[in-house]
C-alpha cells in the first residue's frame, strides 16, 4: 500500500533552515517510527515550506521525503491555496492509495480533502473547540484555524480520534470515525526511571492558561510547606503577556520551583528517568504526548479529568485523574504519589504496561494500516 502522509516539516515551522535533516512532531514521528517496521507499506512524506531545506530521497527503506517550496501567498491568510495547489501536482506523481493529512492547524488537513484521492485525517487538537474556549479574536490564526477544520471535516474521507473526547467532537461532520490513540517514540519505553533527591514534580507543557500551571502552583503551596519537592516546568514561555509574567513572579516567590526551558525529545527522557511523578493540570487535552510518554518511562502521571485524558489513564490503576479547577483535588492527587511509595510503585509499573500495549509504534501502525485499508476498500 502506498500512502501519502501530509505534515509538516518542523524545521520550516520554527524557521531552523540550517538543520540537516527533517524532524517532524512526536505523534507523527512515533507513527513513521512505527511504519517504518511494516514492509507491507510504501509511505511518502509530502510537506510545504517557505524556504528551501535539505531534502534527502529517503528518511527510511520505505518511507520517502519531498518537500515543496510555497510562496508567501499560498499560506494560512490565503486560505493554503498555495499549499494544497502544490500538494495535488505532487500527488498526482505518487499516485497513493490514502492520503493522510496530520492535524487541522495549518494546511495538510485541507490539502488531503482537497488532493483528489482517498483521505483520512487526524485531529491533533480540536481548533473549533479551543478557538471558543480562548475566545480567539476575529482572523487571528485560532479563528482562521477553527473555520479550515469545520470545512474540512465533512470533506474527508473519515477522521482518526485520538481520543472518545474528539470523536463527541466531530460528531455530525465527520463522515466516519475511528478512535485511536497516539504511539510513543520507542525510546521512552527504554527509559529507566531512577527517581533522585529532592524529588522532581515534572509539568511539561507551553505556558498558557488553558495548560493551568498558576493555578497548579498555588494548589501545592500548602504542600510544598510539608514535603520536599521541587516542582519543574518544562515548555515554552512567551515573555510579555500577564499570564506568563504572573507565572514568573509565581516562581520567584517559591525556591521549590524551576523553570527548565524547552525540553527536546532527549531532554525529556533524560527530565522522566529523574522523576518522581509528572503533573498535568490541563484546562483542555485531547491525547497529549507527555502523559504517554511518562507512562512509556514508567513514571507515575497525576492529571486533569479533562478532555481526552480519561482515555488514557485508568483512575488509581495506573495513575491519578483530578479536577483542575479544584486545588484540594490537585494537591491531593500529588500528595498520595508522592507519600505512598508501594502504590506509585504499582501505579507506575501498570503505566508501563498499559503504554506496551496501547501506544507502541509498530502496535499503532499496524492499526493505522487498517483503516488505510478500510479507506481504500470503500472506494
Amino acid at each position: 500500500m502506498k500512502i501519502a502522509m501530509l505534515v509538516p516539516d518542523n524545521r520550516d515551522e520554527f524557521r531552523r533552515y540550517a538543520d540537516p535533516d527533517p524532524y517532524f512532531g512526536p505523534a507523527p514521528s512515533a507513527l513513521l517510527e512505527g511504519l517504518a517496521q511494516l514492509p507491507e507499506c510504501e509511505v511518502h512524506i509530502v510537506c510545504c515550506i517557505h524556504k528551501p531545506l535539505r531534502s534527502p530521497p529517503k528518511l527510511a527503506g520505505n518511507i520517502y521525503y519531498h518537500s515543496l517550496i510555497v510562496p508567501k501567498w499560498g499560506w494560512l491568510y490565503g486560505a493554503y491555496v498555495g499549499c494544497i495547489r502544490a500538494i495535488r501536482q505532487k500527488l498526482r506523481e505518487i499516485r497513493p492509495d490514502v492520503v493522510h493529512g496530520q492535524g487541522t492547524e495549518r494546511y495538510c488537513a485541507v490539502a488531503a480533502v482537497h488532493s483528489g484521492f482517498p483521505n483520512v485525517l487526524t485531529i491533533h487538537g480540536n481548533m473549533r473547540l479551543l478557538a471558543e474556549m480562548s475566545g480567539a479574536r476575529i482572523f487571528s490564526f485560532s479563528w482562521l484555524a477553527a473555520r479550515l477544520e469545520q470545512h474540512a471535516l465533512p470533506r474527508c474521507g473519515g477522521v482518526i480520534c485520538l481520543s472518545s473526547h474528539t470523536q463527541r467532537n466531530v460528531a455530525g461532520l465527520a463522515p466516519f470515525t475511528w478512535i485511536l490513540p497516539n504511539a510513543v517514540d520507542g525510546q521512552f519505553f527504554e527509559t529507566s526511571a531512577t527517581p533522585v533527591l529532592p524529588r522532581q514534580v515534572l509539568c511539561v507543557a507551553t505556558v498558557l492558561p488553558l495548560k493551568n500551571q498558576n493555578q497548579l502552583i498555588r494548589a501545592l503551596d500548602p504542600l510544598a510547606q510539608k514535603e520536599k519537592f521541587e516542582l519543574v516546568f518544562f515548555g515554552d514561555a512567551s515573555r510579555g503577556n500577564s499570564y506568563v509574567e504572573e507565572f514568573f513572579h509565581l516562581l520567584n516567590d517559591r525556591p521549590w520551583c524551576r523553570f527548565a526551558g524547552y525540553a527536546d525529545r532527549p531532554g525529556l527522557q533524560a527530565a522522566l528517568s529523574r522523576a518522581t511523578l509528572l503533573v498535568l493540570p490541563t484546562l483542555e487535552d485531547n491525547c497529549p504526548m507527555v502523559v504517554l510518554e511518562a507512562m512509556a518511562a514508567g513514571v507515575p502521571v497525576a492529571a486533569s479529568r479533562v478532555g481526552g485524558v480519561p482515555d488514557l489513564i485508568t483512575d488509581g490503576v495506573d495513575g491519578l485523574l483530578f479536577d483542575p479547577d479544584q486545588m484540594e483535588s490537585v494537591r491531593s492527587a500529588v500528595e498520595r504519589i508522592l507519600r505512598d511509595e508501594q502504590a506509585t510503585g504499582k501505579m507506575a509499573a501498570a503505566a508501563k504496561r498499559t503504554a506496551l500495549n496501547r501506544f507502541h509504534p509498530r502496535k499503532i501502525a499496524k492499526e493505522h494500516l487498517g483503516i488505510y485499508r478500510q479507506i481504500q476498500n470503500r472506494i
